[in-house]
């Protein structure tokens, strides 16, 4: 699994408009009935990649504590499940429910959804404002499953609380880093 980071999709950018599975309650999803008109969280994840799952905790706590202040969050798995059999949709849902995850944890078999937002790496973190313009892209803080730093979600944190206060989001963002996407073919 080759170490891969964010390819920093263009601030402004409006969120590209998806259906997908739920993998959790099996309804297909639309990020239009999903988004928040305060914030929207999206997330690029899945089951095996050991940076997710070093930051799945925070991730939880993060969610519940901004779900509370009416952001939205949503994950999205649009790993090659036939070559990464760990990361099928069956196994997603048991996995949320592990995880914490208290959002809609979404199945992009055909990929596109990770292309048309230019996802690269698992995690990789998204903040829209309550337009879908893209505020905040990058990673959910400093730690990595091989460094002491703690979890604390500091950057999506920071990005969060600046959309629902108004402020613009600090120009300075860092990449997300992680396992690359596993893609077909």
């Amino acid at each position: 699994m080759a170490f891969t980071e964010s390819t920093m999709l263009p601030l402004g950018t409006t969120a590209p408009e998806f259906e997908l599975p739920d993998t959790v309650s099996g309804k297909l999803m639309r990020l239009s009935e999903l988004r928040s008109d305060k914030a929207t969280v999206v997330m690029f994840l899945c089951n095996h990649c050991p940076y997710v799952i070093h930051v799945n905790p925070e991730i939880a706590r993060v969610a519940a504590a901004y779900q509370a202040k009416g952001v939205s969050f949503i994950g999205i798995s649009s790993n090659d499940a036939v070559n990464y059999p760990d990361d099928a949709p069956e196994k997603m849902g048991p996995h949320a429910k592990a995880a914490g995850y208290t959002f809609p944890y979404l199945y992009d078999e055909t990929q596109e959804v990770a292309r048309a937002y230019d996802a690269a790496c698992t995690p990789d973190f998204y903040v829209f404002d309550g337009d879908l313009r893209l505020a905040y892209r990058g990673r959910l803080d400093d730690s990595r499953p091989k460094n002491t730093n703690p979890l604390t979600g500091a950057d999506l944190r920071a990005a969060l609380d600046a959309v629902l206060e108004g402020r613009e989001v600090s120009e300075v963002q860092y990449p997300s880093g992680g396992c690359n996407i596993k893609w077909k073919g």
